[in-house]
């Protein structure tokens, strides 16, 4: 049976999310983060944990004292907090409370950014990392649904002030337009957004080799290919912003992303891994340099003893043919 996470705030959601949970029979755990940021704060812990002993669930608690708050920073240390949990007790689902106006939200800050169609639904119902799945419930549901099952049910949920300070754009973007827009045109937000997920599975390649985590794939067209490495790299971790996905076009894919995963290419291929150096044997040079293994790949490659396996999926008609062998 999958071990389930689910990232828990007490707020109006996640709250629901938990009984909903409870209700489908769907086993998890609870991991909450504490920012200190508002006096509710402690509360909202406390809750957590009186849910947790009442219904028999763990729970993982995490302190982010952030010295100045920023949304960016208060994701990194939640996110972090949930993997270093799901790699350490073996959780194969993190369980997240995102719903449709949050969807809705999201669009119109990537198309206020100037976006394409996959940044502007990128956040889907299930989602592949490197180690684990996202699983959003709620993705299609609306805030207003989701409250009216709280009300029904007469669940306890706590609100975040600071979730009303437009001087964050999300907030803004949420109470000046995504709210407001959902609460008229619910329905069909929520066919389009069908619709555009159709249309997304269309376009979208996943035609790539993988070797543990070592990706290649065949080149093709600049703008196709940023778009599989953007997919790649969520995989690994890393959300790569638009200034990096232009360096890595900048760089004509050669570089290091956020000093942890290498892209690197030849001729005919780009390559992907973990950014690791080590020393090289002499023979491992050759090998290297024989099959035209760009630089930065070679230390993962070694590292991990992949040298034969590489040089099998290179040389087979699969490769040719575009093909994934990742299934």
């Amino acid at each position: 049976m999958a071990k389930n996470l689910l990232a828990f705030s007490g707020g109006v959601d996640s709250s629901a999310l938990f009984f909903w949970l409870l209700e489908k029979n769907i086993p998890f755990d609870l991991a909450t983060v504490n920012y200190h940021t508002r006096q509710t704060s402690h509360e909202e812990v406390e809750y957590a944990k009186t849910l947790a002993k009442k219904y028999n669930k763990k729970i993982f608690i995490k302190d982010c004292k952030l010295n100045k708050f920023s949304e960016k920073k208060a994701r990194d240390c939640r996110y972090g907090f949930f993997e270093e949990i799901i790699k350490k007790h073996g959780y194969d689902t993190l369980i997240l409370a995102h719903q449709l106006n949050d969807r809705f939200e999201w669009f119109l800050m990537q198309f206020g950014k100037g976006a394409g169609l996959k940044e502007l639904i990128s956040m889907e119902k299930w989602e592949e990392r490197e180690f684990y799945k996202i699983y959003r419930p709620f993705y299609n549901v609306s805030r207003k649904e989701i409250i009216n099952f709280l009300h029904k049910r007469n669940i306890n949920y706590f609100i975040d002030e600071s979730n009303f300070d437009k001087k964050y754009k999300r907030n803004l973007i949420r109470h000046e337009f995504s709210d407001k827009f959902i609460e008229l045109f619910e329905n069909g937000v929520k066919k389009s957004f069908e619709f555009l997920e159709e249309d997304k599975k269309l376009l979208v390649d996943y035609d790539w080799h993988k070797i543990k985590d070592l990706y290649f794939f065949k080149k093709s067209i600049p703008q196709k290919d940023i778009k599989k490495i953007d997919l790649i790299l969520k995989r690994l971790g890393i959300l790569p912003t638009k200034a990096q996905k232009d360096e890595i076009l900048r760089t004509d894919f050669n570089c290091v992303v956020q000093g942890k995963i290498a892209i690197d290419s030849n001729k005919t291929n780009i390559f992907i891994s973990p950014y690791v150096k080590i020393p090289l044997s002499k023979e491992q040079k050759e090998f290297f340099r024989t099959n035209k293994i760009p630089p930065k790949i070679r230390g993962y490659a070694a590292k991990e003893k992949l040298c034969d396996m590489l040089y099998t999926e290179m040389s087979t008609d699969v490769l040719k043919n575009g093909k994934s062998l990742e299934n």
